[in-house]
């Protein structure tokens, strides 16, 4: 059932520049917003961010539901410097990688939500959030949690939005502004496992019906087809994160009582051959879908890496949840009022039973900006600025109907401590890492 966790992961130069790559695109389309969205000049930078999802970067959709799956309450965010310690719902005690590589490369603001009572007229332009704790790919993912936004409903909610821009500015500027100038980021498919088919009180019927390659056949078709209506509506420049090592998180060790070292074999295998099938659909959509580009992140080498050395990067636990309750790694509860709270938040890598603390993002987020970049996946050339060591070294002009044909590479600029303490509206998060409630 359980095996040990691999000490020969390594941090995958792909994921390197995929994650800046697409928090350039965020900090391009914020400042963008900011002069007035004035990007009809070539090279003029990216237009939005779009980001669909999980827990992992929920940025308070699900405040605005009636759903077990929340966050808004303490002691999440209790580091969390620009809001002074109050809760956003985003499931962690600080900052998510999203905001440290965001204010590292000067952006001022995230997509807001789209739930958000905010969330309309220019608002928009910089970007909209429509990930949801407990959603996932397939509509029965989460039910455990009442209410959630499954990725076929935040699609929909994607229609809606691109309907507001053709108001806002006009059919032809609102197609050249979504399919040109903006980057659609989606981290979701480990609440499909976690919460569906490996979910104890859920998942008999399913199991019993379907082996493993059947259900994830079925995710990956309905992430084809998801991925395929964004692309009707003018989506063509994606990145796409795989599923973390979710045998390896609180919850997962808790419920079958694992040691320290161990992970959970069956989840980590499920999440495997479906990050072996995600690389090749995205393959596959690259070549039919003109104009498209599609990036795959690999979450799960990156993550594997930091657990399996966590006291190389100065933490104590790389197993036990620093809020929750419940079993040998407080891995059952979440995050809550009444959670057991670790003294040394940045010594934890696991924040609650499911998300990484904000000391993890931080030690992630350093090793995506400055880590080298050599390899993008899937198979696209890169033009790198400097010598090709530098994770700052990315390319971020995407203005152009090719492939990164034509990409010229930038250096970003790191926001002055003034101005990232007024930014006390950050609204998002961007690809984190593991698995997620």
């Amino acid at each position: 059932m359980a095996t040990r966790a691999s000490t020969s992961s390594r941090v995958s130069p792909a994921f390197t520049f995929l994650v800046i790559f697409f928090l350039l695109s965020l900090t391009a389309s914020v400042e963008a917003a900011g002069r007035g969205v004035n990007n009809d000049k070539k090279g003029g930078g990216l237009g939005a961010s779009f980001i669909f999802g999980d827990s992992l970067v929920d940025a308070g959709n699900n405040n605005y539901l009636s759903t077990l799956s929340r966050a808004n309450m303490k002691p999440n965010g209790i580091d969390f410097k620009a809001s002074g310690g109050t809760p956003t719902g985003r499931f962690t005690n600080g900052r998510t990688i999203g905001d440290i590589v965001g204010e590292e490369l000067g952006s001022a603001n995230y997509a807001i939500p789209f739930l958000a009572p905010d969330a309309k007229g220019k608002a928009l332009l910089a970007g909209v959030n429509y990930a949801s704790g407990g959603g996932g790919i397939m509509n029965a993912t989460g039910r455990i949690f009442v209410n959630r936004l499954g990725m076929d409903v935040q699609v929909d909610f994607f229609n809606t939005t691109r309907k507001q821009f053709d108001d806002l500015l006009g059919k032809e500027k609102a197609k050249d502004y979504i399919a040109k100038k903006s980057i659609f980021s989606i981290t979701i498919g480990a609440n499909d496992f976690l919460n569906n088919y490996l979910f104890p009180l859920l998942s008999v019927g399913t199991r019993f019906t379907q082996t493993p390659d059947d259900f994830i056949g079925d995710m990956l078709e309905h992430l084809r087809d998801q991925l395929t209506r964004l692309y009707q509506l003018d989506a063509r420049k994606f990145v796409i994160g795989n599923v973390g090592p979710i045998g390896c998180i609180p919850y997962q060790k808790t419920i079958n009582q694992l040691d320290e070292n161990e992970c959970v074999d069956l989840a980590n295998k499920l999440a495997n051959q479906y990050n072996v099938r995600l690389k090749s659909l995205l393959e596959e959509l690259n070549k039919k879908l003109p104009g498209a580009m599609f990036v795959h992140a690999n979450v799960y080498d990156l993550v594997m890496e930091l657990i399996t050395n966590y006291d190389k990067y100065g933490f104590k636990s790389a197993t036990k949840a620093c809020c929750g309750n419940g079993g040998q790694y407080a891995g059952i509860i979440p995050c809550g009022p009444t959670s057991s709270l670790c003294e040394e938040r940045d010594k934890y890598v696991f924040w609650d039973p499911y998300h990484p603390s904000e000391a993890a993002n931080v030690i992630i987020a350093k090793q995506l900006l400055y880590g080298d970049v050599k390899v993008i996946s899937p198979g696209l050339s890169v033009n790198v600025a400097g010598d090709g060591n530098s994770g700052m070294s990315v390319l971020c002009d995407l203005d152009s109907d090719e492939k990164a044909a034509n990409l010229q590479p930038c250096q970003p600029q790191r926001a002055s401590p003034s101005s990232r303490n007024r930014s006390s509206r950050r609204n998002s998060d961007k690809n984190a890492i593991v698995s997620i409630q």
